[in-house]
């Protein structure tokens, strides 16, 4: 073959090998809202063919599409995965009432609960769609009650207990303060429409004392009373006795707001007309929201109180309770801080593989990989939801194997104590034996000589008599 024929040969087999030589792909690409096993993204490089496995990150599912990507000529192939965010669905049925949706039920949006027209709200009136469904407590709509305004009797003495609502059945019994008299019924109970039955009494003067003083002051009224969390206005409180048809205005106590009603009552013919304000407990509504936790509520209406909790993984930081109060909620929204786990003591001949840096917090996984031995001890470790790592870390220790001392023979190759992991010798037995077994051998890593160590048995010669 001439020179010309042998270049063009050499040439097509280089060409050949070149062809044949797999190209590598770097670390495959990141897409919106997916994720790779972070181990897979450190320093490796992937061989033509090889796949890769995608997930939807947190808060986010599977819609549709492959969750691979294979390494093809030295380029990933496209991911064909859509990640959507979690969706809590419907919040369910709200008997005398419906929920109004803010959008389609995703992660962090809110459903907010109204009532029918003749029931009241109890609870928050919002629930939050988080990543394990729909939290908060589930609110309920309750039928109006029926409630009779606190009897408003000049001059008397009610007793019913630190009562502030009176609702239908409920029972008062009213006496006159010094120097007055009851006329009509001296205990009246909450009527099925909402009034006294029968109508409350009145407290008129009493006949005996009759001076010059109190015919002056005939028709007049002495100070105006009071009631559970109602009262006079602050410049009527001193005031003792008041002229007929001086008007007295009232006030809500604190943390209660006027719901409907007159805040007057009258002096006519020595007697304080019917008070018909009422006073319900202030609303104070929602008491913030928690990132990777949550608040319990008792309620959310004066005196009611908010509890925080945090997620697996996460520690509380700030006070965990917070009261309505008058002008709102005290304090300040708690927070979730993860829970962060101290730096790991670093291993000798080791390297890892995942956070290099702190924080380490909850979730965070280190792996360990030795550059000189074996590994004893967990190889992956991880920071826990107690602050603590889940497994001491690990070891690495030099692989030996001990002198191949077998019976009538001799070795080639390093005449060492022990030897290290993968060092290879020969055995050979001494004349006069044969070996059983494989004659040569490599130290293992459990620290085996691997195959075992071979024996040397006896030759027996054989003579044929003549």
């Amino acid at each position: 073959m001439t020179s010309v024929g042998w270049k063009i040969l050499l040439l097509s087999c280089a060409a050949l090998v070149t062809a044949q030589v797999s190209k590598k792909c770097s670390a495959p690409p990141r897409y919106p809202h997916t994720r790779v096993d972070k181990k897979l993204l450190i320093g490796h490089r992937f061989s033509d063919g090889h796949k890769v496995y995608y997930h939807c990150t947190k808060n986010y599912t599977p819609a549709r599409g492959s969750r691979s990507v294979q390494c093809v000529d030295g380029k990933w192939t496209k991911l064909t995965l859509k990640c959507e965010k979690k969706s809590c669905g419907n919040a369910g049925d709200l008997p005398n009432g419906q929920f109004l949706y803010e959008g389609s039920s995703l992660i962090g949006e809110k459903v907010y609960a109204t009532c029918n027209e003749g029931y009241t709200l109890k609870g928050l009136n919002y629930l939050i769609c988080k990543n394990t469904g729909w939290t908060g407590e589930f609110p309920s709509c309750e039928e109006q009650e029926i409630t009779c305004p606190t009897p408003a009797v000049a001059n008397s003495v009610i007793s019913a207990g630190n009562v502030s609502v009176y609702r239908v059945g409920d029972n008062v019994t009213v006496g006159c303060g010094e120097g007055f008299q009851l006329k009509g019924a001296q205990h009246i109970t909450c009527g099925p429409r909402g009034q006294w039955q029968p109508q409350p009494p009145v407290c008129l003067p009493s006949p005996v004392k009759t001076t010059e003083s109190h015919d002056r002051k005939a028709g007049g009224c002495g100070a105006a009373p009071t009631f559970p969390n109602l009262s006079p206005a602050d410049k009527y409180i001193t005031v003792t006795s008041f002229a007929p048809g001086d008007r007295v205005h009232y006030v809500c106590g604190v943390g209660y707001t006027p719901a409907g009603g007159s805040k007057y009552s009258t002096c006519k013919d020595g007697m304080w007309t019917p008070l018909h304000l009422k006073c319900q407990r202030k609303l104070c509504g929602s008491a913030g929201e928690i990132p990777n936790g949550e608040l319990t509520y008792t309620g959310v209406e004066f005196g009611d109180t908010a509890t925080a909790s945090c997620d697996e993984g996460y520690t509380l930081v700030g006070r965990a309770t917070r009261t309505c109060m008058s002008e709102g909620w005290d304090g300040r929204v708690a927070a979730c801080e993860a829970v962060v786990c101290e730096e790991p003591p670093s291993v000798l001949n080791a390297d890892t593989e995942g956070l290099h840096e702190p924080p380490y917090t909850y979730g965070s996984v280190l792996r360990y990989r030795c550059r000189v031995g074996t590994i004893k001890g967990q190889r992956e470790i991880s920071c826990t939801s107690a602050g603590t790592w889940s497994a001491p870390p690990p070891e690495c220790r030099e692989t030996t194997c001990p002198s191949p001392n077998v019976p009538h023979a001799a070795w080639r190759g390093p005449q060492n104590r022990m030897y290290e992991y993968r060092d290879s010798i020969s055995i050979l037995c001494n004349p006069g034996f044969s070996i059983s077994g494989q004659n040569m051998v490599t130290c293992g890593s459990d620290g085996r000589w691997l195959p075992d160590l071979p024996k040397c048995r006896p030759v027996r010669h054989l003579y044929q008599r003549g």
